[in-house]
């Protein structure tokens, strides 16, 4: 896969520049530099490799978006927890890190139109012997979850007065947290369970429990989009039209299914609306 990144380590936060030359023909209001945080790790979206080069399947879309829109954009790694917060404060433009739409943000922030929706999955150890039809059976199990996400709010709401409910900076957290046996069970997207633990494999210690969820709406939203300032309309629509065009062109499922073996496509997407 191409490099296109150089680690700038004088800043304090980690950022990376996307070294795509701005052209005539952009969108006359969109910036001409845009910062576009990222919260790493989170494969296969986005990771770093063994040389400390930030890559996955979200990096290799931007980037593609970026060209398509003519814009000169730049990486910039943030945490989750502070990822809107950092938007709104303008420490970079958009946020393109698997962020679902959902209403509580979008009272903060502007989405594009969904480009993805990954569905999120219960984890658990092999024999663990959990059931989740047994409600009863579930009190005092604990469960690990990143913070801010939608299946932190997913399992506060649905499972909050059942399940220990621990909560953590990142995926890889919780996942590190399963493998040492501190906790009985993760709620995660279920990309980031495929990777982080391999639940599709079948030496891997670990199991899905249950089915893959995607709904209800009001929690896990309508898909993940790019955020940015509610009053950046013009840079949203720059995006929207990049989006469009990679998935007019067949592109958008070149880098899918380099990344993945099942379908991220939202199904606003699939039905070409």
């Amino acid at each position: 896969m191409t490099q296109r990144f150089n680690l700038r380590l004088a800043r304090p936060l980690a950022v990376l520049t996307v070294g795509l030359g701005l052209a005539a023909g952009a969108h006359a209001a969109a910036p001409q530099h845009v910062r576009i945080a990222v919260d790493v790790p989170y494969p296969p979206f986005e990771y770093r490799n063994a040389d400390g080069e930030l890559e996955g399947f979200e990096i290799d879309l931007g980037n593609t978006l970026c060209e398509r829109a003519k814009l000169d954009c730049e990486w910039v790694v943030q945490g989750w927890d502070g990822i809107i917060p950092g938007l709104l404060s303008r420490k970079y433009d958009a946020i393109m890190s698997s962020m679902r739409i959902t209403p509580a943000r979008e009272r903060q922030v502007l989405f594009t139109r969904p480009y993805a929706m990954s569905p999120k999955v219960w984890v658990a150890r092999r024999g663990s012997d959990i059931s989740l039809d047994d409600t009863a059976s579930l009190k005092g199990l604990s469960v690990g979850v990143q913070r801010g996400t939608t299946q932190d709010s997913y399992i506060t709401q649905q499972y909050g007065d059942k399940l220990d409910v621990q909560r953590y900076a990142t995926a890889a957290d919780v996942a590190l947290d399963l493998e040492s046996q501190r906790l009985d069970l993760a709620f995660l997207n279920y990309p980031v369970a495929l990777d982080t633990l391999e639940i599709g494999s079948p030496d891997s210690q670990y199991v899905q429990v249950g089915p893959r969820l995607d709904s209800p709406e009001s929690i896990f939203g309508k898909g993940n989009a790019i955020a940015v300032r509610p009053r950046d309309k013009d840079l949203a629509e720059t995006f929207d039209q990049a989006l469009d065009s990679v998935y007019a062109d067949g592109t958008f499922e070149t880098l899918m299914h380099q990344y993945f073996d099942y379908d991220l496509r939202p199904a606003s997407r699939k039905s070409g609306s």
